[in-house]
């Protein structure tokens, strides 16, 4: 790996704030192998890198006041572990929540999240495990019993 410690935490951080902003697709698809990346998520939940994308747009279309913020960052070798918030006004339909669609509440949502970020060799974001909490997440939807 050619970047130091910090180098790659800023790609991290920069890497969510674009998807979260949805400013320009051409910078945050360097920050990943798009061919490669690997999402893992909760209850088994694999996607790709279009998956990714997507789930992404659909966040952009439901929530408005969007945010990214990360927690304490620790980072070896190629890894990075973090905590992240995602936060956002929940003003339209939220077409890929854990429930399927939902209908807006126009609550504050936050998103509390634990992710593992792997880096491959030319520093692109290869892989990511994420770990949540959906009961709180989906409470906050408004999909409580689904």
């Amino acid at each position: 790996m050619s970047l130091t410690r910090d180098e790659l935490v800023a790609r991290l951080v920069r890497a969510g704030e674009l998807e979260i902003s949805g400013e320009d697709q051409v910078e945050t698809d360097s920050y990943f192998d798009t061919s490669q990346f690997r999402f893992h998520g909760p209850d088994g939940y694999e996607a790709d890198y279009a998956d990714l994308t997507n789930y992404f747009k659909s966040i952009r279309a439901a929530f408005d006041d969007r945010s990214i913020r990360r927690g304490i960052i620790v980072a070896e070798g190629s890894h990075i572990a973090c905590q992240t918030w995602i936060e956002g006004r929940f003003v339209r339909e939220f077409t890929h929540s854990p429930a399927g669609a939902l209908p807006p509440n126009g609550q504050h949502v936050t998103w509390d999240l634990s992710n593992i970020f792997r880096f491959d060799s030319q520093d692109r974001l290869v892989e990511e495990w994420v770990r949540t909490d959906y009961r709180s997440f989906l409470r906050q939807l408004g999909a409580q019993g689904r």
